[in-house]
């Protein structure tokens, strides 16, 4: 029988060379690798063709795994393979169920690592020229998803709305506009937004505007895509916000 251990290693923002030096080391050194949906399909061809590699991402309308699922399956292969390498898109503590895949598998005995990862909901607006914080405009931020468990918003999207901190909400695309319709209850209607998806990747896209103006922007979307939704004056750094926003007065005038 193999000596089981699990690696919890964050993949990164999107793009395969966003891995940190210790999260390609440690992949490297895996005897199988069970992946998230979002992580990248060059980095996974990176690595060596003989270390078996399960995908057991959850996608919207594709949940092939449960999470009780996927931490049988953690503590199954360790014992099976031995090193079990539980690949994360972006960090493993930010919205990731890293703590139950570490509670499942220690309480079997197995130990568990950690390697952080670049999280998304700060290097996707980055890579959109969009700072989180910004001296005279904004000097904090919040990260939060958009929705509870019961599908209802969080309370901090109250709570984050009422203050001046920049907003980051992920798995919030298909719920946009009612997103929009909450904040503005405590910020003006012209507050800047952006919309990536794809981020740090070729396809990446990124729709700004503002929040008055949510209704209009849905069917440029594609909701089957996860994104990064982005709310605050600090989105007006994005390099075409304002050329945008010229764009759509003057087209609204004719």
């Amino acid at each position: 029988m193999k000596s089981p251990r699990v690696s919890l290693v964050g993949a990164g923002p999107g793009s395969s060379d966003l891995i940190t030096r210790r999260g390609f080391k440690v992949l490297q050194e895996a005897s199988i690798i069970l992946y998230d949906a979002l992580v990248s399909e060059e980095l996974l061809n990176e690595i060596d063709i003989t270390i078996p590699k399960i995908c057991v991402g959850k996608r919207c309308g594709e949940h092939s795994f449960t999470q009780d699922n996927i931490n049988k399956l953690i503590v199954e292969k360790a014992y099976t393979y031995g090193h079990v390498v539980r690949l994360k898109g972006g960090d493993p503590f930010v919205f990731g169920r890293a703590c139950e895949e570490i509670e499942y598998a220690s309480s079997f005995g197995i130990p568990v690592t950690v390697v952080p990862g670049v999280t998304s909901a700060i290097a996707v607006p980055s890579s959109q020229g969009i700072p989180v914080t910004r001296r005279g405009i904004s000097s904090s931020f919040w990260v939060m998803t958009a929705t509870k468990k019961d599908g209802n918003f969080s309370e901090d999207l109250k709570f984050a709305a009422k203050s001046s901190a920049t907003l980051i909400i992920l798995m919030g695309v298909r719920k946009f506009h009612e997103i929009a319709n909450e904040v503005t209850k405590y910020r003006n209607p012209h507050t800047p937004f952006a919309i990536i998806q794809n981020g740090t990747l070729q396809k990446e896209t990124c729709i700004t505007g503002t929040l008055n103006m949510s209704n209009s922007i849905q069917d440029q979307l594609n909701i089957s895509l996860p994104g990064i939704i982005v709310i605050g004056n600090v989105v007006a750094e994005h390099p075409s916000f304002f050329e945008e926003e010229l764009q759509r007065v003057l087209h609204s005038n004719f």
